[in-house]
């Protein structure tokens, strides 16, 4: 027993010594040991006038320090001029293929005909991920989200990376192929948390949870799996490392869930503090690595009430990056931030270093 008893401890250590000389995808690409790298990124440039007010505002005046771009949408021309009057702007593409909202709403760029998964009776995009899952094929995902690219360059936008609107490349592994895919043969870097990826499968859990208790079917200690998206995680990290591109550790994708009591209510003072709070406290669970955190700062005019019932959260997110106690917070607790262009950078620097 007594054998036993040691044999087991000295695997324990074995492959706690193992876990210790793990490097993160952060270290991996310079940055020191221990080190927690942030992507401050803001969703939804040209979504609207006021979407891209957010993003000018937050990544101008605020700590946010990257955005990306609806290319289907109809303020896109207003961004991607903003973004080559401030060339330093982070920007890469918020592939879409979704048009979520009721009476606001979007077309694929690769045209109807050669796509007609992707449309609903609108012409539109549909309204919802389960739609696009049910409905496309990846064929039909690769032409439009290749023409929301070539949009992009033909404006003279080059993107720093690329990213997906509400998850949708995200749901069906096909898509997901065909979204790295284009990554790596273009070389542009992919939003994919391929580390560790403590946080986003904590919190992925918690929501489940939540939803489960809602709805009266959770029971006590019942085991919870992993969302699809980190199911092959490791593997696609791997592999995107290999190909040349830069790989998330974790992933922050929280603050859209978030529910502040009575916001319509509160003042823009009381909304900064809340949310403040509360990236303060869920950046403070993050492990070393390079992470990504996920916002949609808007400046909400009256207007954009008829486009969604969204308003007072998404203000919320711009009042908290040009809150300047989260700032002296991320200064004092030594967090780094970053862009996906540097981050790019270090990557192609690095080479075939492992």
């Amino acid at each position: 027993m007594k054998r036993l008893f040691l044999t087991a401890l000295l695997i324990v250590f074995a492959l706690y010594s193992i876990a210790q000389q793990t490097k993160t995808y952060a270290e991996k690409l310079g940055w020191p040991k221990g080190a927690k790298v942030l992507i401050l990124h803001v969703d939804d440039a040209g979504m609207s006038h006021d979407s891209n007010d957010g993003v000018e505002q937050a990544t101008s005046k605020g700590v946010a320090t990257s955005t990306s771009v609806m290319m289907p949408c109809p303020w896109v021309p207003e961004i991607v001029q903003y973004k080559k009057e401030h060339p330093d702007l982070d920007a890469g593409l918020h592939l879409t293929l979704t048009s979520e909202w009721e009476n606001y709403r979007w077309g694929p760029l690769a045209g109807k005909a050669n796509v007609p998964g992707l449309v609903d009776k609108q012409g539109c995009l549909y309204a919802s991920v389960a739609a696009v899952y049910f409905s496309a094929t990846p064929e039909e995902i690769d032409k439009e989200i290749r023409a929301q690219l070539d949009r992009a360059l033909a404006m003279g936008f080059k993107p720093t990376h690329l990213d997906s609107h509400m998850g949708t490349l995200f749901a069906k592994e096909a898509f997901l192929d065909k979204y790295l895919k284009l990554g790596i043969e273009k070389q542009i870097p992919v939003m994919f948390p391929g580390g560790d990826d403590l946080f986003y499968r904590a919190e992925a859990k918690a929501a489940t949870i939540a939803e489960m208790k809602r709805k009266g079917t959770y029971q006590e200690g019942m085991e919870i799996a992993d969302p699809a998206p980190l199911v092959r995680t490791k593997e696609v990290g791997a592999t995107l490392w290999k190909n040349g591109l830069p790989v998330l550790d974790d992933l922050h994708n929280s603050s859209y869930d978030w529910q502040m009591p009575d916001i319509e209510h509160k003042t823009d003072m009381e909304i900064q503090k809340w949310y403040t709070d509360h990236y303060i406290e869920s950046i403070g669970r993050l492990s070393p690595g390079l992470t990504m955190v996920i916002m949609h700062c808007t400046n909400p005019t009256p207007a954009f009430k008829y486009i969604c019932n969204e308003s007072q959260k998404r203000k919320g997110d711009l009042l908290a990056m040009l809150d300047p106690r989260l700032k002296e917070f991320l200064t004092k607790n030594g967090y780094i931030l970053t862009t996906w262009r540097e981050v790019m950078e270090r990557r192609i620097k690095v080479g075939n270093a492992e």
